[in-house]
């Protein structure tokens, strides 16, 4: 489905309270203070921002609210918060600080209801659901989790089908292969979800150039497209980015 302007998302993954980044979900390196970034990207022309404790489910604790609240604080544009919410008041939680969406992914895996309660309790436009895929053979791809350390064995785009189905109201789909390389994104894994869900999708895992952007929406069928490392260290100007695709026919919020 078409949505209208095609949002740039900014991602702070976070991790004992300060910005990250790393390839393949390893090597981390420093990217920052979490509210002092999020207010740049709120200053530079981000349409939203997300949030992720990227520690919080291997470690098995909740996501840092006293955190989220001064970035929420800081900012006037949509943020959405994922990593550790297992339970409707991690969510309640969470919105109850400022934040506008909440990114659930093992905890859906583990239990899909948790799916269906949170779109019913708090509206599926505040339900986003995070999928770490990852390719294991030329046409199928698995989900994975704890930062990529499981195979979960199930079937990404079936999964994808099931999240929209219980109630997701958007899909965050990370290509592991493609996360940190900057080789640009898995557009074919991205267009195979976007065929089979009536929700917007934001592609994530591979930015590494303004074209990687534009094919993500011309050629993964994407409505959003998530980067961090070539934002966080100023690679890539959003406002320059924006014009970029403005001139590639691509509808953008200037």
């Amino acid at each position: 489905m078409e949505y209208f302007a095609k949002r740039i998302i900014p991602c702070l993954d976070v991790n004992n309270g300060r910005v990250v980044k790393g390839v393949n979900f390893v090597g981390l390196r420093d990217a920052g203070d979490p509210v002092e970034v999020a207010k740049r990207y709120n200053e530079e022309g981000a349409d939203e921002i997300t949030f992720l404790d990227i520690g919080a489910s291997h470690e098995g604790r909740d996501t840092i609210v006293d955190v989220v609240k001064e970035v929420a604080r800081g900012v006037f544009i949509p943020l959405t918060v994922g990593g550790g919410i297992r339970k409707l008041d991690d969510i309640y939680s969470l919105l109850n600080v400022g934040c506008d969406k909440v990114s659930i992914n093992s905890a859906g895996i583990k239990r899909p209801e948790f799916i269906d309660e949170s779109s019913k309790r708090f509206g599926s436009q505040c339900i986003v659901v995070a999928i770490d895929a990852k390719r294991v053979s030329n046409n199928k791809w698995h989900i994975f989790t704890h930062g990529g350390r499981n195979d979960t064995g199930i079937d990404a785009i079936e999964w994808a089908k099931e999240v929209y189905n219980r109630g997701a109201g958007e899909l965050l789909i990370t290509s592991m292969d493609a996360d940190g390389t900057k080789a640009g994104f898995d557009n074919e894994l991205n267009s195979k979800i976007a065929n089979v869900v009536n929700i917007p999708i934001i592609a994530s895992g591979g930015a590494g150039t303004m074209e990687h952007i534009k094919d993500s929406f011309t050629k993964g069928n994407a409505d959003a497209a998530l980067a961090a490392s070539i934002f966080h260290f100023k690679e890539i100007d959003i406002m320059d980015l924006k014009h970029y695709l403005k001139s590639q026919n691509i509808p953008v919020r200037l």
